[in-house]
């Protein structure tokens, strides 16, 4: 009796320490961990890295002038910089391509932006410029939406720009004078269109001159006979591209070539950037910047 009683009693305490083993176990798992059960459901969850965060590190000031097709890239990517660190300010102006070499080689920007590559006598008068070319831009003509010409041939181009051709019945349009619209000398897009598409043909000195690719969108787009030409990228419902020689001014068209009226967009320094303006380039000019180039119209080169 009593044997049998030592067995029994033994069995039931191996069986209790088994089960109080097991509790333990897993009592002990989160406490292993550092967190508890609770912790773990509401605590937050790790901020994951912005490409962005590398300009926490600056505060001051970053003036860019010049090219104004460069406008829509430059200040979505300061808007979001100055977001990201509230002691910067970004400041993006135009004034075309000239204004851009000339205040970033006399150091009043940081940035100078250009739709061309710098010439020759820009580098003889600003020897340490450095260009950084991020984007491929087409130019195009464009005319107001309710004009029917909407494809000319290279000579009729030629022949518009140069006064030559004055009426639009003459390349099947609605009779009535054709208002030439143009940008000044110092502009890249003027220089690309002039030099590709009017193969270095005469302007009519009567030509409308405005100030930018968005004065001159806003221009043809409030006359109905009016024609100009502007960055492929800053096309719009507002106005329409003209065909040039059968093919369609379209960024795709210009990325394969079929459309030949091109240019770089070009951001140029003083130097080699330094700081701030350098985090700036090199925001752009990476895999982050690419959204920005793409929304802006553009094609990225890299």
């Amino acid at each position: 009796m009593s044997a049998r009683f030592h067995s029994s009693s033994l069995m039931i305490l191996m069986a209790l320490l088994l089960v109080v083993g097991l509790l333990g176990a897993t009592g002990c798992s989160s406490a292993d961990e550092g967190v508890s059960a609770e912790e773990a459901e509401t605590a937050e969850p790790i901020a994951e890295a912005s490409p962005l965060d590398v300009f926490a590190e600056f505060e001051g000031e970053l003036d860019i002038a010049g090219g104004t097709a460069h406008i829509p890239v430059m200040e979505a990517v300061a808007a979001d910089v100055m977001e990201s660190n509230d002691v910067l300010l970004i400041t993006v102006a135009g004034g075309g391509s000239g204004v851009g070499v000339q205040q970033v080689g006399e150091g009043l920007v940081e940035i100078g932006n250009a739709g061309r590559a710098v010439k020759g006598e820009e580098l003889e008068a600003y020897p340490g410029l450095v260009s950084f070319a991020f984007a491929v831009d087409g130019v195009a003509a464009v005319v107001h939406p309710d004009n029917p010409v909407t494809e000319v041939t290279a000579e009729q181009m030629q022949a518009i720009f140069a006064g030559e051709i004055t009426d639009w019945a003459e390349v099947g349009g609605n009779a009535g004078e054709i208002h030439v619209f143009t940008r000044d000398e110092s502009s890249g897009t003027r220089e690309v269109f002039w030099e590709k598409a009017l193969a270095e043909g005469d302007i009519v000195v009567e030509a409308n001159v405005v100030a930018s690719n968005g004065a001159m969108k806003t221009a043809v787009s409030e006359d109905a006979q009016a024609i100009g030409f502007m960055g492929i990228g800053g096309i719009d419902d507002s106005v329409v591209g003209v065909s040039y020689d059968g093919v369609v001014p379209t960024q795709d068209n210009a990325k394969d070539g079929s459309y030949m009226v091109t240019r770089k967009l070009y951001m140029n320094t003083l130097g080699e950037p330094e700081g701030l303006t350098k985090a700036f380039i090199d925001f752009i000019m990476g895999a982050e910047g690419v959204p920005y180039i793409v929304d802006g119209g553009y094609i990225p080169i890299f």
